[in-house]
């Protein structure tokens, strides 16, 4: 097995005066599968975890695939987690890299007013009807998770299975540790739940804690490994005590009890210094 090395930090919000460049994954699994293989990766802030399953268990191809952005003071990350072929996967990533230069204009208009900005825009192209045609044409479906982060807010918009979490002990304190529910039944592609008269998603906008929080996303490899390992989001909470070491010992393990599914996992830690929302009687 070989893997592919790289060093991940905390990521500060409030970055006044920097001039970071934007740094970018856009990858498809059917152009580097990863079979049997842990790829490690750092992407700015972000470690990108991906192992393609184990051949031993009957894996021969990967239909995972990510776009990740970095900018100054935001992240912008999308998941996908096609079936059948990678044909859905590779359309949807090229159809929203393509609209890169209006995306990232929207990320940088103020917190106020960028989430329901992207969200209308977001839509509006999975609605396109030239896009949706384009789908009729591919062979399989993909599931989708579009995670934005910015300031101390992150934004989803889920389309079907892959998972987002948001860890923090104030949160797990009352075991709350995912931001959206894996739905089955939707996708993006030959099946497009955006060609029904009532297009289905979920979507929602969460304020992140003082302190360290950490962000996960995982197609569902690692949620269906044998054994179920990480079906518990608060063994995924201890694990992932840093980004690079725990999105490394996630995957070693998985690879180790012989998954068959392809695993791709982001993961970064951001750190909130202003205050955040707390109960009127909190001491």
């Amino acid at each position: 097995m070989v893997e592919r090395e790289g060093l991940t930090g905390v990521r500060k919000d409030g970055l006044k005066g920097a001039t970071r460049e934007m740094t970018e994954l856009v990858w498809v699994g059917n152009e580097t599968p990863f079979v049997d293989v842990i790829s490690m990766e750092s992407v700015g802030p972000i470690t990108v975890g991906r192992f393609g399953g184990c051949s031993r268990s009957g894996q021969t191809k990967n239909e995972d695939g990510c776009v990740v952005w970095v900018g100054v003071d935001w992240e912008w990350t999308m998941l996908l987690d096609a079936h059948d072929t990678a044909e859905s996967a590779v359309l949807l990533t090229g159809y929203l890299t393509s609209h890169r230069l209006e995306i990232e204009r929207i990320l940088n208009e103020p917190v106020e007013s960028m989430f329901s900005s992207l969200e209308r825009y977001v839509v509006s192209l999975l609605e396109n009807k030239t896009f949706r045609t384009a789908c009729q044409t591919v062979r399989g479906e993909t599931a989708c998770l579009f995670l934005v982060r910015k300031g101390k807010y992150v934004w989803w918009l889920s389309v079907g299975d892959v998972l987002a979490y948001l860890f923090h002990p104030d949160l797990s304190n009352h075991l709350q540790y995912k931001l959206n529910e894996r739905q089955f039944f939707e996708w993006i592609g030959r099946v497009n739940t955006f060609d029904l008269p009532v297009p289905c998603y979920s979507r929602g906008i969460r304020e992140l804690r003082q302190g360290i929080n950490q962000l996960l996303l995982t197609t569902d490899g690692l949620i269906e490994c044998p054994g179920a390992p990480f079906e518990d989001g608060k063994e995924l909470e201890r694990v992932l005590t840093t980004s690079y070491v725990g999105v490394k010992t996630l995957l070693t393990t998985i690879e180790r009890l012989g998954v068959r599914d392809s695993t791709t996992i982001l993961a970064w830690a951001v750190e909130i210094e202003e205050n955040v929302t707390m109960p009127g009687n909190a001491k």
